[in-house]
């Protein structure tokens, strides 16, 4: 059985923690995955204790070992915007299936203060949850590259 822990700013994450989250997470999350550099990036936004910045991680441990985890960074905007992004959900292939997914994110829901926003791809099939936790679909996301 998975144990919950959570991390956020005030736990001061070393940079080991947080290379052992982005090392499982630049694995698990197959091809919905970013560079490891940009999620190590995204986990210094979330566990920096600067002001504006921040966020927090939500993982499950089985013997020792990260077997899911979700990363949340704070907006610093209220009202108009979410106050928070989900910005990374994985769950090891092994745990797959058995309802840890769904554990993480309702970890992470209640943790979070405030509307969380998140992406996902249409073909994803984590949208299912999130639909099934209450998330819904209320725009179109379209992105300028430079």
């Amino acid at each position: 059985m998975a144990t919950i822990e959570t991390l956020s700013a005030g736990d001061q994450a070393t940079y080991l923690q947080k290379l052992e989250i982005a090392d499982f997470l630049f694995e698990h999350l197959d091809q919905y995955g970013d560079p490891k550099e940009d999620i190590f990036r995204c986990l210094n936004y979330a566990l920096d204790q600067a002001g504006e910045k921040g966020g927090f991680v939500v993982m499950a441990r089985e013997e020792g070992t990260i077997v899911g985890t979700v990363v949340v960074n704070k907006t610093g905007m209220s009202g108009y915007i979410p106050e928070n992004i989900l910005v990374y959900i994985a769950v090891d292939a092994s745990q797959r299936g058995k309802g840890l997914g769904k554990k993480l994110m309702k970890a992470a829901i209640d943790k979070a203060e405030g509307d969380i926003a998140l992406h996902v791809e249409p073909d994803n099939p984590a949208k299912i949850l999130y639909e099934k936790l209450g998330f819904t679909n209320k725009y179109l996301e379209m992105r300028l590259k430079k």
